[in-house]
């Protein structure tokens, strides 16, 4: 896996603090059309002696909801849901749209086994298991020097 560092920001005052939420940093302006999660979906990732785990909170969805697609060593995990709530026997009052969606991309590691990626959807927790490949043993080799 490649690691990501994240610069740390320096320490704001009151009134720094103050002024990003009333410039709107902090809350957004537009919630009902806004992502699911902001930018992203949050993601825990461990890893074992057999395996990369990757586990995504992503509550409300449906295992169809979802899209993983592997391009080289790019793992790509995104997923899109649009509800819409009506009444059929009614004069239409208000109408209610609901669109949650998310994308995240990982650089795979050269000794994930591709051919060998699980996902497995759980109370809102989707659970990638990237395996490792076998190391493989070389016998020993002597060298004879001409």
């Amino acid at each position: 896996m490649t690691l990501v560092k994240f610069n740390q920001q320096p320490v704001k005052t009151l009134s720094g603090i103050m002024d990003d939420i009333f410039n709107g940093k902090f809350i957004n302006k537009d919630f009902a059309t806004s992502d699911f999660f902001g930018a992203h979906a949050p993601v825990n990732i461990r890893e074992t002696k057999d395996a990369y785990v990757l586990d995504v909170v992503a509550p409300g969805f449906e295992k169809g909801d979802f899209k993983i697609n592997l391009d080289g060593q790019t793992l790509t995990i995104s997923s899109e849901k649009k509800t819409e709530q009506k009444v059929e026997n009614e004069k239409q009052i208000r109408r209610e749209f609901s669109f949650r969606s998310f994308s995240r991309s990982f650089t795979l590691d050269e000794n994930v086994d591709a051919d060998k990626i699980n996902a497995k959807y759980d109370n809102g927790v989707l659970k990638l298991t990237l395996p490792k490949k076998e190391a493989k043993q070389e016998a020993a080799k002597e060298i004879i020097v001409a």
